[in-house]
């Protein structure tokens, strides 16, 4: 086998067609990578070789069946096959010995890339800031493909004694395995028969990662066996020799191929492990036991390089699902608005309503085209579905001040999580209950009405009366929520969520402790007296180990208010100011719960202190920025304060805490104490509660919608005076995913991964020079290996 494969590497390099083939293959993959806009590496941005791996195997769809079209064509049109099989080989060996030595052609032919990777390694950001072992990983992937498409390429050489055709059967069936069975599969007739598991996209695409699965592996291996056995076949049929123990041995490979599925592991060369899923994450998917749909509508023409990244890692992650699911997870990419430009108003319309109806909404953006500024319209969202229910997947996770790399990064890091929520909620049968207080002149329906109905696609939402509701229908809520109350809690309502907390339920309080309304403050002459309010709530607040201050906040990181700046013609002109007194929060914790939100938008915010109190963890989520000011209530609130520009100075301080997470065993409020009149359950009065947690926000309309005049509603965090979204509806599902869910899939939040990027100012300066050198240099190898190789065979035969 040694001497086939020896002869067929000389006689292959010391033809000129071998160069050219070599040569032209570097060149076009030079343009593509380096060149070309669409492509480019320089372009996209980011520092690694991903354009190289997805471009590459179009080529070798025409490289190698280039390579491999004379390996036995040519030997049987010459009659030299025949002459070849006098020799004391077999024909196993003659077949492997050529097969070996298409694949070591096909690395040759490889190595001048690794100069991409030098190229990449230096214009990194900082330098070297490149992934180097999940380029290994895709490099082997990369050969893999290429040892594949060599078996084919043989077998295609077998059947033919023409080159040519050899040539145009083994591109057909490279991109038929390539690309055909995904279209198939497409087919309505044939969409459930899973055929794009045979083709090798799905395979590659894993792989080219930097993750090798063992059932790609074993894909890879058994394809390329099974073309080898097919090319002996036909040797030995040209021969008229026996072909059952070639049959014997394709079966067995068909049979390996098939087992290799039941059971995988995969190998992360990546540095993060970012393609690992968690244990918990793999626990969802191996629950699932009927089909699990996610349609992905982040696709589009003219996307940035950003969007093309967490396109991709969108792809990757469902792959990685997938992969746990036992093929119960299917997905696909749709663009939802391809062909809309062809379709009249009213029709376009419904689209975008059908859309919205599914929680699917567009967002605008700008990107830079030849002709200046151009907008697009991309949907940032999937879809997942499960026995005709569905649930909306967020996939974009926007933050103020953020470049557009910081958040396609936090989007990336959020993947797993929201994909792994929203499959565990809508696979899990009953959805937990979330109970929101009235009776205290809470938050009403209309002003709650976004944040019930948000919090309605994974749990059960609905209104409590602690004055009415039995104690063991409390203790079925997984969540109960107070929000805003406005009158006194009596001691029955107080005992009630005590022996609630102490049986292990979770409680969330935003809490106004002082009264001002914006809407009061306009209607009397701009000036309103702000005042405590009497909740009768600090002792037991107290003994759970905070104390909400009777103060305002003001803070120069603030939202805007429409406010009257004077009257033309008999209308009221109306421009937005900055009001200190409605802070936005940006949140700076790692906590699962804050990390990576876009700024919390608040109204009449205090300040909260923690208290001392034993085996109780307290967490800040929430602060004021440095810039703020506390006012003490009572205090004169007015609105001719904007017209004055605060002094920075006035408002230099330290962060004030707004938001706190606490943890573990609460002391009961009522420890030592009788238990009140007017309590018709019959229950015993725990002193200590059970392991558990609750939140404390000091603003009562944090989950608050605004409501239009004419009673619409606004979604939450969108303020309709500046159209401005804040986080304050991520906040709100963060905090009920981490408050009813034990499994800990919270914490997948707290997932870092980094996202290397190219130095952007190196490339403006030396773009032209590092094209040069990635087109030049590798075919300058080729020649220089060619010249070298020519000058030894010469001096080698010269006598």
């Amino acid at each position: 086998m040694y001497s086939i494969l020896k002869k067929e590497i000389t006689s292959y390099l010391s033809s000129l067609v071998a160069y050219v083939t070599i040569g032209v293959f570097l060149l076009v993959l030079g343009l593509f990578l380096w060149v070309f806009p669409e492509s480019s590496i320089l372009e996209y941005g980011y520092a690694g070789l991903d354009s190289l791996f997805s471009t590459a195997p179009y080529l070798f769809m025409f490289l190698i069946p280039a390579i491999t079209m004379r390996s036995l064509a040519e030997e049987r049109k010459e009659g030299t096959f025949e002459l070849l099989l006098t020799r004391p080989l077999t024909d196993g060996q003659i077949v492997l010995g050529k097969f070996f030595a298409c694949v070591l052609l096909v690395l040759f032919a490889l190595l001048p890339t690794l100069v991409y990777y030098y190229t990449v390694y230096h214009l990194g950001n900082p330098q070297g800031n490149i992934d180097s072992g999940a380029v290994i990983g895709s490099y082997i992937g990369l050969f893999l493909l290429g040892s594949s498409f060599a078996a084919i390429g043989l077998f295609a050489s077998s059947i033919s004694k023409n080159q040519i055709i050899a040539f145009t059967i083994a591109v057909f069936l490279c991109f038929f395995f390539y690309t055909g069975f995904d279209s198939l599969s497409t087919l309505l007739s044939l969409q459930n028969l899973g055929l794009e598991s045979l083709g090798i996209t799905n395979h590659y695409d894993s792989v080219s990662r930097g993750v090798l699965d063992t059932r790609d592996l074993a894909y890879f291996l058994c394809l390329s066996a099974l073309f080898i056995g097919f090319t002996l076949m036909v040797i030995k049929t040209q021969r008229q020799k026996g072909k059952k123990g070639t049959l014997i041995v394709l079966a067995v490979i068909v049979v390996v191929g098939y087992l290799s599925t039941l059971s995988f592991t995969r190998i992360d060369f990546t540095k993060e492990k970012r393609f690992t899923l968690s244990p918990v994450t793999r626990q969802v998917m191996s629950n699932l036991h009927q089909e699990v749909k996610v349609t992905v509508y982040l696709k589009g023409k003219s996307f940035q390089s950003w969007m093309k990244s967490l396109q991709r890692a969108t792809r990757d992650m469902l792959s990685d699902l997938q992969a746990y699911s036992h093929g119960n997870l299917h997905f696909d990419f749709v663009d939802p608005i391809e062909n809309i430009k062809n379709l009249s108003d009213d029709q376009q319309k419904a689209i975008y309503d059908s859309l919205d109806a599914r929680g699917i909404s567009g967002q605008p953006f700008s990107i830079k085209t030849d002709n200046g500024l151009s907008q697009i319209m991309i949907f940032p969202e999937a879809l997942v579905e499960y026995k005709g229910q569905s649930i909306a997947v967020n996939l974009l996770q926007s933050r103020i001040g953020l470049s557009e790399e910081e958040v396609a990064k936090n989007s990336i890091q959020n993947l797993e999580y929201n994909f792994a929520s929203a499959i565990r909620k809508i696979t899990s049968g009953g959805k937990p209950l979330i109970g929101f207080t009235e009776g205290h002149n809470e938050l009403n329906d209309r002003q709650l009405n976004d944040a019930m109905r948000s919090l309605a696609n994974g749990f059960v939402v609905g209104r409590v009366d602690l004055k009415t509701i039995p104690f063991e229908a409390l203790m079925h809520l997984r969540m109960l929520v107070i929000p805003k109350p406005d009158k006194p809690f009596t001691e029955l309502e107080k005992f009630k969520i005590d022996q609630y907390v102490m049986r292990g339920g979770k409680v969330l309080w935003t809490i106004d402790q002082v009264s001002a309304e914006l809407d009061s403050l306009k209607g009397h002459g701009n000036e309103q007296l702000s005042f405590p309010k009497q909740l009768n709530l600090d002792d037991q607040l107290f003994v759970y180990g905070v104390r909400i201050n009777y103060d305002l906040i003001a803070d120069m990181s603030c939202a805007s208010i429409p406010v009257v700046t004077g009257n033309v013609g008999g209308q009221p002109q109306i421009q937005n100011a900055p009001w200190l007194f409605f802070p936005v929060i940006i949140p700076q914790s790692k906590n699962p719960v804050v990390k990576d939100l876009d700024g919390i938008r608040t109204e009449f915010v205090s300040t909260i202190d923690t208290i001392g109190v034993k085996g109780i963890k307290k967490t800040i989520l929430l602060s004021s920025s440095i810039h703020n000011k506390k006012f003490s209530a009572p205090y004169l609130l007015s609105l001719q304060a904007l017209e004055q520009e605060p002094d920075p100075k006035q408002f230099i301080n330290e962060p004030k805490t707004v938001g706190v997470l606490l943890g573990g065993k609460f002391k009961s409020d009522f420890l030592n104490r009788p238990q009140p009149e007017g309590l018709t359950d019959k229950m015993e009065s725990l002193p200590e509660s059970k392991p558990t947690k609750m939140i404390v926000i000091s603003d009562g309309d944090i989950f608050k919608n605004q409501v239009g005049q004419d009673g619409s509603v606004y979604p939450l965090g969108y303020d309709r005076y500046t159209q401005q979204t804040y986080g304050n509806k991520n906040l709100l599902l963060n905090i009920a995913d981490y408050m009813t869910d034990d499994s800990g899939l919270i914490e997948l939040r707290t997932k870092e991964i980094k996202i290397r990027l190219l130095d952007r100012a190196k490339i403006r300066s030396e773009k032209l020079y590092w094209q040069v050198i990635n087109n030049a240099v590798p075919l300058a190898f080729v020649l220089i290996f060619a010249i070298f190789q020519h000058y030894i065979r010469r001096r080698k035969y010269a006598h």
